[in-house]
């Protein structure tokens, strides 16, 4: 007997070193949230920008390599059309700061960058999209009846560790929340969505 498996989901990580990004972004979106009170989203004792931060000039070093990773993605997805930028914008979580559970209609991948990240400031934590999958839950032998053990394909949900540099893409679709920030520091992180044209035609 063979076994197939189906309706996988995509997740792309990657962690990017340069020497003075994260530097420079952490003082324009620092400063430009003491002059703007932002808007509310999904956002809890956060801060979170206006949407349109990949039309501002200071920030074209982050939004061309954010073209360069989804060319990755365009590539391996074998998508007929590249995909375009549509939002982006900074967010701020203080110490307790999160943000609730929520998706990107529309949006064909969605992602995070972190710019700022100390430990324990909490987790990106994705939900398995499978609803049904959730009514027949598996009892697994005890060597694998926890998250660190239990096959991928088990897996509910899954968590992702913030880190300074780290770039993560997923689709647009996928249930997400944030962790509450449980550090003594403010968390900085970039989202953003790219949609593809064809979608809308």
């Amino acid at each position: 007997m063979f076994r197939e498996l189906h309706f996988p989901t995509p997740i792309y990580i990657a962690d990017i070193e340069h020497p003075t990004l994260n530097q420079e972004l952490e003082r324009d979106i620092v400063a430009w949230s003491k002059k703007d009170k932002g808007v509310t989203r999904t956002n809890v004792q956060g801060w979170h920008s206006h949407t349109t931060m990949q039309d501002m000039p200071e920030y074209a070093k982050l939004v061309s390599m954010l073209y360069e990773a989804q060319k990755t993605i365009y590539d391996q997805e074998h998508l007929d059309s590249e995909p375009f930028l549509g939002n982006m914008w900074a967010n701020i979580n203080p110490p307790g700061g999160y943000n609730r559970a929520h998706l990107h209609p529309n949006c064909l991948w969605s992602g995070v960058y972190y710019v700022k990240a100390p430990k324990n400031s909490g987790h990106l934590k994705i939900d398995d999209p499978r609803a049904s999958a959730s009514m027949c839950r598996p009892k697994m032998r005890e060597r694998y009846n926890h998250p660190d053990t239990a096959p991928k394909r088990l897996w509910r949900e899954t968590h992702y560790e913030p880190k300074a540099g780290r770039l993560i893409m997923f689709p647009g679709w996928l249930m997400h929340c944030v962790d509450p920030n449980e550090s003594n520091d403010i968390r900085i992180s970039v989202s953003f969505n790219f949609l593809q044209k064809t979608m809308f035609v």
